[in-house]
């Protein structure tokens, strides 16, 4: 089972999405923006209100789509008995459902709609369809204090190569960096593996997500490093984590193979891992995004946070 597996047609929602695009127009200018990863809850934003777990050195989200059979109310409630202090991969009309039990959303979707993974900046005929989905979502995420969204590189084509492509992705998310700064927003690019989840995925290695960021330069759009996906394709973690952190704005995790635990039963050391990121001083989330296994998904869920809590 994979993310694009889960989401399945998306279509029925769109149009709750759209409604919202007309409001969330008129209300940008009275967004004072996201509140910046790291920094200190707004006044008035939903708290917890019981103390939970200390999460360490390091912020822990949880991805909503492993956990898809169980109600978004109860993940919520769970996640945050666990400590966890975030919902990962929601939707905007979801949104709502973390805020009311005291939760961020770590990262959301800007749309939801068929072939999001597939769809990226790297093809220029896409560029209208992801820009209008971002500059309807930024204002969105701003107001409800969300400070990611999701955005996708895409599958390759055959007509259009490495250099062009990535040209085409520095093209396409400079148009949209100004916006995402304005409303403290930031855009975060996935990477992935084109050897077993995603075949054909152009952003399927670190130093082709970093040369883009490096030319986007800006601080509102990062990658999103899948730990999981980049052992796959290139390993090295700790080391290409350490030498790229300043354009990572995001993380997933996941064991290796199979995308369960990330405990002992897989090939990562997500303890060392971990204490890596937390020693760079990163502000942003660390979010669990692995298929759990045992019958009580979330003694695997805690184990996690525990791994992680360093």
């Amino acid at each position: 089972m994979s993310r694009r597996a889960v989401l399945g047609p998306l279509a029925v929602a769109a149009a709750a999405f759209a409604a919202n695009q007309k409001d969330a127009s008129a209300s940008a200018a009275a967004v004072g923006g996201a509140r910046p990863v790291g920094a200190a809850p707004t006044a008035g934003a939903a708290q917890p209100t019981n103390p939970a777990p200390s999460a360490g050195r390091l912020k822990q989200s949880v991805c909503r789509w492993p956990y898809h059979d169980i109600p978004l109310p109860e993940l919520c409630r769970r996640a945050k008995q666990i400590g966890i202090s975030a919902i990962d991969l929601l939707h905007v009309d979801e949104w709502s459902a973390a805020e009311e039990a005291g939760l961020e959303v770590s990262l959301g979707y800007p749309s939801r709609r068929e072939r999001f993974i597939e769809t990226g900046f790297n093809d220029p005929s896409n560029h209208a369809l992801l820009i209008n989905e971002l500059e309807t979502a930024i204002p969105l995420a701003a107001r409800a204090r969300v400070p990611n969204l999701i955005a996708m590189f895409g599958s390759r084509r055959p007509t259009i190569d490495e250099s062009a492509a990535a040209a085409n992705c520095v093209a396409g998310l400079g148009k949209i960096a100004p916006l995402a700064a304005q409303f403290g927003v930031t855009i975060c690019v996935e990477l992935l593996n084109s050897k077993i989840d995603h075949h054909g995925y152009q952003g399927d290695h670190t130093a082709f997500g970093a040369a883009v960021m490096q030319a986007v330069n800006s601080p509102h759009v990062k990658l999103l490093y899948d730990i999981y996906h980049m052992q796959i394709m290139e390993g090295d973690v700790i080391r290409t984590i350490r030498g790229n952190i300043q354009w990572i704005g995001h993380f997933h995790t996941g064991g290796v193979p199979g995308r369960h635990e990330i405990n002992d039963s897989q090939e990562l050391n997500y303890g060392a891992i971990a204490s890596s990121i937390a020693d760079l001083n990163y502000r942003g989330y660390v979010a669990h995004e692995f298929i759990p296994t045992r019958a009580d998904p979330f003694a695997s869920l805690t184990e996690a946070f525990q791994i992680c809590q360093v």
